[in-house]
């Protein structure tokens, strides 16, 4: 969650020209300015990427410990 006191800071980016170009007909369709876009693109690219770590811990921890046949049959029956 950001705060609506942030602190900006400048930073410099390489980016290919036509990467560029790109970014700028984005931010023109969309109503906003280059910085604007790529903050909100890496902000989405963080929040997927921490979605990614989540799974994959959900995955290790049900590896280390699989489900027990049956186990899920009474939350199924609850759910529906």
């Amino acid at each position: 969650m950001r705060s609506t006191l942030s602190i900006v800071k400048t930073v410099q980016v390489a980016l290919e020209a036509d990467l560029l170009v790109q970014a700028d007909e984005a931010a023109s369709r969309v109503g906003k300015n280059r910085s604007a876009l790529i903050r909100d693109a890496l902000r989405e690219h963080l929040r997927r990427l921490r979605i990614l770590e989540l799974e994959e811990q959900d995955r290790l921890g049900y590896e280390r410990t699989p489900e027990v046949e049956g186990g899920l049959r009474g939350w199924e029956a609850a759910a529906s």
